[in-house]
């Protein structure tokens, strides 16, 4: 599995003084979608709907909605 591109803009053009550490999405060879963001897993676990569940593997990751909003174009429709 390898990163193929950045979904959206980069963090500093979404006006990160140093580009480095700030969220971020990644389509992946297998066609997956990674995230660079803030751990909340704690903080959001026991706000998850009551048909939502995530293993002990996974983590709730928080992604500002700017990041999100600028990467929807290049989300694929399928």
């Amino acid at each position: 599995m390898k990163i193929v591109r950045r979904v959206g803009a980069s963090p500093r053009e979404r006006g990160s003084t140093t580009g480095q550490t700030c969220p971020d999405i990644f389509e992946l060879s297998n066609g997956d979608f990674a995230v660079i963001g803030r751990e909340a897993t704690e903080e959001l676990d026991r706000e998850l709907p009551s048909d939502a569940a995530r293993a002990d593997y996974e983590r709730i990751v928080v992604i500002t909605r700017e990041t999100l909003v600028r990467a929807k174009q290049d989300i694929p429709d399928a």
